[in-house]
């Protein structure tokens, strides 16, 4: 049992949550993820990024966003429960070393496992930038945390309530066209991960995306991660996380993983009935009337 040490919500619909995991948090380097199991009979096996590690604390910290049921329901655990199994650190870690300038670029949920990249690259000697993206202000997360690794962040909203209005792309194109870095590291939705790898090309600069597939075992047994990368099948969880962006085959993958979005979305639905329904219930506990009659 991993018991969480903390918690606390990011934005809407995303929670980071620190929890003790001695042995990960030990051996976990950048670009690693685990296997969550939130129940040990019948819960759903997810992979999860380790965004940041506390070997002291012998914790690692999880940053997840609530899309299906598992999320939910792993989201409405606190401080002091436990999640049952985590099997880790799993992946290969990101090749780190001194490229020279390095450009970062996130993209929603994509920003927390870009975090522990862009530390282990300024960590390295490189000089890195960071371009991060969400679709509204409230969207936002781990900017400070950023700034603070990076000698520089650029901020994009879709809707333009924060930063710079419109996609990461932008400002990596100009970034690209002024003086083109030495690699470009992308991570977050397989659509926008397809339009910056089509810029690296663009200017003939080395990209590695993080690809975030369907996943199950997280061993390479089941082979629902599997992706086309220079016309080669790989799969995800041995083979990756991380890739060279110019050889995936992003229509391919895009394709698989709309393979459960009909189920996705429902459960995202009923998820949220389930949470309305229990904030009406507290919220009756919690009012006057009910206070009185409990104390009665």
């Amino acid at each position: 049992m991993h018991n969480i040490v903390r918690k606390e919500h990011l934005a809407e619909e995303v929670v980071r949550m620190e929890v003790e995991a001695p042995f990960i948090a030990e051996e976990r380097k950048a670009g690693q993820f685990v296997i969550v199991q939130k129940d040990s009979e019948y819960g759903e096996r997810i992979p999860l990024t380790i965004a940041d590690v506390d070997r002291n604390r012998g914790t690692i910290t999880l940053i997840f966003q609530t899309l299906g049921r598992t999320t939910h329901e792993l989201a409405l655990l606190e401080e002091g429960e436990s999640i049952a199994n985590i099997l880790g650190p799993l992946g290969n870690p990101t090749h780190v070393e001194n490229f020279g300038r390095v450009v970062c670029v996130g993209g929603g949920i994509g920003v927390a496992p870009l975090y522990p990249v862009v530390v282990a690259m300024a960590e390295a000697g490189n000089r890195v930038q960071v371009i991060m993206g969400a679709r509204k202000k409230e969207l936002v997360i781990l900017e400070q945390e950023m700034r603070a690794a990076a000698e520089d962040c650029i901020v994009c909203t879709d809707d333009g309530s924060y930063g710079l209005k419109g996609l990461v792309t932008e400002p990596l194109k100009e970034i690209c066209a002024d003086s083109p870095p030495d690699l470009i590291v992308a991570v977050g939705p397989a659509v926008m991960m397809k339009a910056c790898s089509q810029a690296a090309a663009e200017f003939n600069v080395p990209i590695i995306v993080s690809l975030n597939t369907i996943m199950v075992d997280g061993t390479g047994m089941c082979g629902g991660c599997r992706v086309s990368v220079g016309g080669e099948t790989k799969f995800v969880c041995v083979d990756g996380p991380e890739f060279d962006g110019r050889k995936v085959d992003f229509e391919n993958m895009i394709l698989r993983l709309g393979a459960f979005k009909e189920i996705e979305d429902r459960d995202h639905h009923a998820c949220h009935l389930e949470l309305d329904k229990i904030g009406k219930q507290e919220h009756k506990l919690n009012a006057p009337d009910a206070k009185r009659g409990s104390d009665e």
